[in-house]
């Protein structure tokens, strides 16, 4: 084996594990949103609701009053919340479906394995909120948040193939 043949056999060997990083990191991050009581989640929810009603406010030149950013938080509130949940599950399944790609894993595979991990984190994150004091757990949630995950997989999908089509196919062409 050559020497160039070597270190691109060690650089896959060494970097395909470490590509599963970010996903840990995500996962981190949902469990430490869920591991916060009511009152700590829902304080967070509410500054990001009053930072978007001030923002809009600003950007529009509503001038708007208190008493109207207090409504204007509590019908956005809910969404949100939701928002961040589809978010949060989105981030998830690129961080989860990328490596999963770089493995080989591609078309309804990469959807099977990619969305079965998501959404099985997802209900182990809602059963976690369960146990937390003030918060409880909710299928809606589950599915919102398996929603995210279908499309951050699609993503990754439709971005492999443009890359693997665009980029790889004609460098591979080249040799």
């Amino acid at each position: 084996m050559n020497t160039k043949r070597l270190i691109k056999f060690l650089m896959r060997l060494i970097l395909k594990p470490l590509s599963f990083i970010p996903a840990i990191l995500m996962m981190y991050v949902i469990f430490s949103f869920s591991a916060q009581d009511g009152t700590a989640s829902s304080n967070l929810s509410y500054s990001v609701s009053y930072k978007a009603v001030s923002f809009a406010d600003r950007a529009l030149d509503l001038e708007l009053t208190d008493a109207q950013v207090s409504r204007c938080i509590r019908k956005i509130h809910l969404y949100i919340r939701k928002i961040a949940h589809f978010t949060e599950y989105f981030l998830l399944a690129i961080t989860i479906a990328f490596p999963l790609y770089v493995y080989g894993i591609r078309g309804i595979w990469l959807i099977v394995a990619g969305g079965i991990l998501c959404i099985g984190y997802a209900s182990l994150d809602e059963l976690h909120q369960y146990f937390v004091s003030g918060r409880n757990s909710s299928v809606r949630d589950v599915i919102i948040d398996s929603c995210g995950s279908l499309v951050g997989i699609l993503f990754v999908r439709i971005f492999g193939y443009i890359g693997r089509k665009t980029v790889f196919e004609p460098l591979s062409r080249h040799r």
